[in-house]
């Protein structure tokens, strides 16, 4: 079994880098959006397709926020629900025993 502190103090951990499970799905996914913007940007006038990028640049920036944000959580449940277990097994095994 690996060792999780070993592997985050050596940086083989990098959550931002993670695969996704479904990678297929979200390649579908990510070829049909690409899709549907060159159709609109082939609408638009230069303008508008500046318009459109910035549209689309600030989607990526609010879903790499919660993103983080999401990850901040899930750690901070994770070390709480720690403590809780700690904490129960100190009543279970008193200190010293």
């Amino acid at each position: 079994m690996r060792n999780i502190l070993h592997d985050l103090y050596y940086g083989k951990i990098i959550p931002h880098e993670r695969r996704a499970p479904r990678r297929e799905k979200r390649l579908g996914i990510a070829r049909k959006i690409e899709e549907e913007e060159q159709y609109f940007m082939g609408k638009l006038s230069p303008e508008d397709c500046q318009r459109f990028q910035d549209l689309s640049n600030l989607h990526l920036q609010l879903f790499s926020t919660e993103e983080e944000d999401l990850f901040s959580y899930g750690f901070t449940l994770g070390m709480l629900l720690t403590f809780d277990v700690m904490d129960e097994a100190a009543l279970i095994v008193p200190a010293g025993n």
